[in-house]
């Protein structure tokens, strides 16, 4: 994640709490990132370099009209500084400064075979022990792992697969001939 997108994400979360608004800035936020994930012209006005960005402030001041006014203005600034194009990956650094604060661990768990809830279940509950902070956790499959698990947490990855342990014994092999 970029520099630009941390302070930003951090500035917002920091006015937010001090005002004692976040959870409505958070909604909101949400929201505002889902209808540019899902709005082709949305993303494109807002990308559109031949717009000017007090333009573009203007307009989404009036999209953003019933929004908190923290929100709001926090949107306009980002529309002066010309980084609304930016807004998706400042709400994804601000949802993950809040899930850092909230001590919360986001994972992905890929197996080989599609986990029972319980399984997943044990295996959350052993990663929060270990880990002491609460998991969260998206499951995926991918038969090319044969068996086993491949935790990824952030850029951090634990690949307790089938297939990592034969690609790391055919390493061994290869630096030891």
């Amino acid at each position: 994640m970029a520099v630009a997108h941390r302070i930003y994400a951090q500035s917002l979360l920091d006015a937010a709490k001090g005002k004692g608004r976040l959870a409505r800035v958070r909604e909101e936020f949400a929201e505002f990132a889902r209808a540019v994930r899902a709005s082709r012209e949305l993303r494109a006005l807002l990308r559109n370099p031949q717009i000017d960005s007090r333009a573009k402030g203007a307009a989404l001041g009036a999209v953003l009209a019933e929004a908190d006014e923290l929100f709001r203005n926090f949107v306009r600034l980002l529309a002066d500084k010309g980084r609304i194009d930016q807004v998706e990956e400042v709400h994804e650094e601000f949802e993950r400064l809040i899930a850092r604060e909230e001590r919360v661990l986001k994972l992905e768990l890929t197996t080989a075979v599609e986990l029972s809830d319980a399984e997943a279940e044990e295996i959350r509950k052993k990663i929060e022990k270990a880990s002491g902070r609460k998991v969260e956790a998206v499951r995926s499959v991918d038969p090319s792992l044969i068996g086993g698990v491949v935790v990824q947490a952030g850029s951090l990855r634990v690949d307790a697969s089938v297939r990592g342990r034969l690609n790391k014994l055919r390493r061994e092999l290869v630096t030891r001939s």
